[in-house]
């Protein structure tokens, strides 16, 4: 039987709630969502009317306001994106910032749209929420088929509504309040993670082999700062396809290419075969579930570092634990955007920028002692990663909880 998205991460954070000696009750109430919004988006396309379905879903304002993307897909539903909402809770307790987990989207297909349609889309989705955000309640971001033009578009409308608020959201363009360095911060978290793994674990960094699937903003900045950090990326795909170069890729030179289609720097492989590469290093950084009972077992990486968000399904995670991967979960991996959401929010709200190398250094910093926080957590309670990071951030939740007297 296939479990929902939601539930998967509701059985970890149960996990997690038992072995710190929570009540049922408190971890029931941390399993369900504040605030769950579905809105109608009627939009005029050629000579009639199409009606989208929209989202919005507050998980936690336990440590802060909510925070969290908005994702246009055609399979965005609610369970997705209640999932979503719950894994901000958990990302944003684990490296500790203070915000709540929240996320949104719309049931569309963005390449269907012209950029026109894209941009009415979303100001009517900030129209119809607008009551429900703003800086000090629930801030969006960018996320799959959505980027910084789009919350552009976003903050223009909130502003309209409500007046000057650059904090209401983050990731948006540098010229326009956004913060230099927001853009690379997950691609460049995900790199960071993926060198402290090698570290802890005694392999050499230098000279490590690395695939990832997918070459939007997440897996490209990932790309490029593993091979700044001396690490050989020999396969990359996206929907187009793949590439593989055993004598490794210079990322920098496709690097400001859209597509990998016409990419010509070693062998054509197929989008999925990527997954399937012998390397060190495997990072999935684009859909979820793509890791699963089909393919678990023709994985061939000895660490998996998720850019994507719950990329491997439970029973691959489990397969592939039991065969000696080490899997460094996506709560903690893809981490690094929401810290930069965080820089970029902070410093909206001071009217103050950071030069980009200032962000850096504090993301670096940052992400590195939170992977050595879960580490020594999981050899604490002798449990995997994924395991470990569930325990830190369930341990902040359920203490803000207990500290504000809602569950007294």
């Amino acid at each position: 039987m296939t479990h929902s998205a939601f539930t998967e991460v509701n059985d970890r954070v149960a996990q997690a709630g038992e072995i710190l000696g929570l009540k049922p009750g408190v971890i029931a109430s941390m399993q369900s969502c504040e605030r769950e919004v579905v809105i109608s988006i009627p939009l005029h396309r050629q000579d009639d009317i199409q009606v989208l379905t929209g989202y919005r879903v507050q998980h936690s304002s336990a440590r802060g306001p909510r925070k969290g993307g908005i994702r246009f897909h055609q399979s965005v539903d609610l369970d997705e994106v209640r999932a979503l909402a719950s894994l901000m809770t958990w990302k944003t307790a684990l490296i500790d910032v203070p915000f709540g987990g929240a996320k949104g989207g719309v049931a569309v297909d963005p390449s269907t749209l012209s950029l026109l349609e894209k941009e009415e889309v979303m100001r009517r989705w900030t129209r119809s929420l607008v009551h429900v955000l703003g800086h000090q309640r629930d801030i969006p971001a960018p996320d799959m088929g959505t980027d910084s033009r789009t919350m552009a578009w976003l903050m223009d409308e909130f502003h309209r509504l409500e007046g000057f608020q650059p904090a209401c959201v983050t990731g948006k363009p540098v010229e326009l309040f956004g913060a230099p360095g927001r853009e690379e911060a997950t691609g460049r978290g995900v790199a960071q993670i993926a060198a402290a793994t090698l570290e802890k674990s005694g392999a050499k960094v230098k000279g490590a082999t690395v695939a990832i699937q997918g070459f939007g903003n997440v897996g490209r900045y990932a790309a490029l700062v593993c091979q700044e950090l001396g690490m050989k990326v020999i396969a990359i795909s996206d929907v187009t396809g793949g590439v593989f170069n055993p004598k490794g890729i210079d990322i920098e030179a496709i690097f400001m290419h859209k597509t990998l289609e016409g990419v010509e720097v070693g062998e054509r492989i197929g989008a999925s075969d990527v997954l399937e590469i012998k390397c060190d290093v495997l990072i999935p950084a684009a859909l979820g579930g793509v890791i699963n009972e089909g393919n678990a077992s023709r994985i061939n990486a000895d660490f998996i570092i998720e850019g994507a968000n719950q990329p491997l399904t439970a029973m691959a995670d489990k397969e592939l634990r039991m065969n000696g991967v080490t899997i460094v979960p996506d709560i903690l991996a893809n981490s690094g955007g929401v810290m930069g959401s965080y820089f970029e929010w902070t410093q909206n709200i001071q009217q103050f920028s950071w030069p980009i190398d200032k962000f850096r250094r504090e993301l670096d910093t940052r992400m590195e002692k939170a992977f050595g926080n879960v580490h020594k957590v999981s050899k604490k309670y002798s449990v995997d990663l994924r395991t470990a990071a569930f325990i830190v951030a369930v341990d902040r939740v359920s203490n803000a909880f207990e500290m504000r007297g809602s569950l007294v």
